[in-house]
């Protein structure tokens, strides 16, 4: 999938950007229509901004979050919210005798897991992260979740189920964002989308998606450590970074941030001009022969029940 297979030309509305339009504070509900109305036009999004940017051994992030699973025949795995499936077409083809299962809310981001996968691989089920109905207590050795959890709101439910399915010793590992100052530029690129949003949108980042508790490594630790009080938890963080024409390098930072999924066509063309300016590191003559570079910090949080 490539940039040009997302279609960017229309504007998006949904529940929660009508309350934020009308000052007033969207709930639960809200939220999950919002994530939704984004999946349902942006199916595969996520991997094609994931997949592209790598750290300094070459790894993706979702190559970083599978190392988690250990190379073991009959290891069960749950992928929390497998969006299009990736993380899990990463460990079939790397043992095709684990367990698999991903959940996702997103019919849409499901229907792309099931066609890269082959059949009967993984065991694919439509559910939200807060209610696991479909998958036994201590029924699960790993579960992973790939830069979904800082979305989920209420997230108390959603490490409750969590630690609900997996199995004595077993391990949560999920890849979050990680400190913006951790990456060069970073911050630079973040404040550059979030004032054309919050030119249409002021309250957008007051108000923003998810817990934000689960944005900062400490209050990340702190909000885990209630759901595990007996676990044992670490966050590490590293930075992901791609390089590449210009064009290709601002449309797949700018896919990073939900917030510009939001603006309208023309708005959007007008900052994807700026973040083209911000992140080039090689001009030329010519638009099409201009590089770029992008850096973003991500976090790996793990915990051993």
């Amino acid at each position: 999938m490539t940039n040009k297979d997302i279609n960017y030309q229309n504007e998006l509305n949904s529940v929660w950007t009508e309350n934020l339009a009308n000052n007033k504070q969207p709930d639960g509900k809200a939220l999950l229509d919002h994530l939704r109305t984004v999946h349902q036009h942006h199916a595969g999004f996520t991997e094609k901004c994931a997949s592209t940017c790598r750290d300094e051994s070459g790894r993706n992030s979702y190559e970083w979050l599978s190392e988690i699973v250990p190379d073991i025949n009959g290891t069960r795995v749950l992928d929390l919210a497998c969006g299009s499936g990736p993380l899990l077409k990463i460990l079939h083809d790397r043992n095709k005798n684990l367990k698999l299962k991903g959940v996702d809310m997103c019919p849409e981001e499901l229907a792309l897991a099931k066609a890269r996968l082959p059949e009967n691989a993984v065991d694919l089920i439509e559910l939200k992260a807060q209610n696991l109905t479909a998958i036994n207590d201590n029924s699960i050795d790993v579960v992973l979740c790939h830069w979904a959890l800082t979305l989920m709101d209420p997230i108390t439910p959603v490490l409750n189920e969590v630690r609900r399915v997996l199995s004595a010793g077993g391990r949560f590992s999920a890849l979050v964002d990680g400190p913006m100052n951790a990456a060069p530029g970073y911050t630079d690129v973040h404040d550059l989308i979030y004032g054309y949003v919050q030119a249409k949108l002021p309250s957008y980042g007051e108000i923003d998606l998810g817990d934000p508790r689960i944005r900062g490594t400490d209050s990340l630790s702190h909000i885990v450590g209630e759901a595990f009080p007996e676990a044992n938890v670490t966050v590490e963080t590293s930075v992901v970074s791609m390089e590449g024409p210009i064009a290709e390098v601002a449309e797949t930072a700018a896919g990073f941030f939900y917030a510009s999924f939001i603006l309208p066509p023309e708005i959007r063309k007008t900052m994807l001009s700026k973040l083209s300016n911000l992140l080039t590191v090689s001009k030329q003559s010519r638009d099409f022969e201009r590089q770029g570079r992008f850096s973003m910090p991500i976090s790996r949080l793990v915990i051993t029940k």
